[in-house]
């Protein structure tokens, strides 16, 4: 989370780390970062935020294991499904470049997920070798690199992006 908080940050963002259900009613929008998403779910289980996640009405960017936890076998908050490390255990991490928006992103993938199936509303905004790796549904945003580790800030853009269109909608 801490590059995550310090990209939003050098954007003009104020990051707060969530760890109980009530601090998401303040926020504008939510970061599920990397890691092991088994680890993430039983402390999403253990402190209470599944149904406060769910019910969270703002943007949401989901990277790596962020991805697969809101899919639809984990929390099901994206019309998703993704299969964990599916590019390989750490020793098989790479990073590549991607083609995002008519212009290069550079994408690392640290035991990425791979998506085995997405629903008529993700809308795909990156691929790798022709396999959806930055998808959109509505106000979520998924990667399954890890875009806060590169200096290029375009995705973490995006995602602050949405968050202002939000906000201006519920204003």
């Amino acid at each position: 989370m801490r590059e995550h908080a310090a990209v939003l940050r050098r954007l003009g963002a104020e990051p707060v780390e969530v760890r109980k259900p009530e601090q998401l009613d303040d926020l504008d929008g939510l970061v599920i970062p990397g890691g092991e998403s088994t680890a993430i779910g039983r402390l999403v289980r253990l402190y209470g935020l599944e149904d406060a996640i769910r019910s969270f009405d703002r943007p949401v960017f989901g990277t790596c294991a962020g991805m697969i936890l809101l899919d639809r076998n984990h929390l099901g908050v994206l019309d998703l499904e993704v299969a964990r490390n599916a590019y390989g255990w750490q020793v098989a991490s790479f990073e590549t470049d991607l083609d995002f928006d008519a212009e290069r992103l550079h994408g690392v993938f640290i035991r990425a997920p791979r998506v085995v199936d997405a629903g008529p509303d993700v809308e795909v905004l990156a691929e790798l070798d022709g396999e959806p790796v930055l998808l959109r549904q509505g106000r979520i945003v998924v990667a399954a690199f890890h875009p806060e580790l590169t200096d290029d800030t375009r995705v973490h853009e995006e995602f602050l992006e949405l968050v202002r269109e939000v906000m201006d909608v519920r204003a």
